[in-house]
């Protein structure tokens, strides 16, 4: 298996292929990846999703993938590193929440996102963007980065298990969705909030989850928070203040508690 290595914080690739040239393949990095024109296979994990003109799809490190092309295929790549180093580059708190729940979550979108015609057309004019920065994209990093921030904004107000269904069954997946998306705020995270958003007792949603997952529904937020809290540690570039703030946790004290 090879493992692609990029050592730049940021990359844009814009290429068209008839044939494709690489082996099924791994990176250090994740890949926003745009079909500008063309169809064929995206091979990801072993499993072929189709694709066409405008599809997109988010990979992360581990993700194996390559595709099969059946007409030629034009590319946009935008392939990016350990996102917290764009801290002070990141916008809006909520835009670099949405992110985070793109990364956690694109095991839920491997068949890549599904987006309203409006958006369709607002997503291709931003890597068009994109595309105008690449020649010089030390110089622009912070301007490719708000087109990221932008684009995942899209994506995320498609997610179809954040958008609200009358009558629909929630599983399992929708449940784990429901946690990474409202990590962020404790109120959204007791069990009888869970509970009566799902339309169940809130003695039922704990036992459910436990069942499904085999973890309590309590020891997976913390595990989830926890992973997130030491991320942004980890990284210097946040304050246990602004971590505490972001977190909607008390003061610094809970959050050196958490991660203890």
């Amino acid at each position: 298996m090879n493992r692609y290595r990029q050592y730049e914080p940021l990359l844009i690739s814009d290429f068209e292929a008839t044939v494709w040239q690489h082996p099924e393949h791994n990176h250090n990095h994740y890949e926003l990846i745009y079909i500008k024109k063309g169809r064929g296979h995206h091979v990801i994990n072993l499993a072929p999703q189709p694709y066409q003109a405008g599809s997109i799809f988010l990979l992360g490190p581990e993700d194996r993938h390559y595709f099969d092309i059946t007409s030629p295929t034009h590319f946009i790549y935008l392939k990016f590193t350990d996102p917290y180093r764009y801290k002070d580059m990141s916008g809006t708190a909520r835009s670099w929440q949405h992110l985070e729940y793109l990364i956690k979550s694109r095991e839920t979108h491997r068949a890549g996102f599904r987006l309203t015609t409006a958006d369709k057309k607002i997503v291709a004019q931003l890597f068009e963007v994109v595309r105008t920065l690449r020649e010089a994209v030390n110089d622009n990093e912070q301007l490719i980065w708000w087109q990221l921030l932008s684009i995942v904004e899209l994506l995320q107000r498609n997610m179809p298990e954040l958008i609200s269904a009358p009558g629909r069954s929630k599983d399992m997946q929708a449940l784990f969705c429901y946690v990474h998306k409202h990590i962020y705020d404790p109120e959204k995270l007791k069990a009888p909030v869970i509970a009566g958003a799902f339309n169940k007792g809130a003695d039922y949603i704990g036992p459910y989850f436990k069942r499904n997952a085999g973890i309590t529904l309590r020891d997976y937020i913390q595990d989830y928070r926890k992973t997130l809290i030491r991320q942004r540690i980890e990284s210097r570039q946040y304050s246990l203040k602004e971590i505490a703030a972001e977190f909607g946790l008390t003061d610094e004290s809970h959050v050196k508690k958490i991660v203890s």
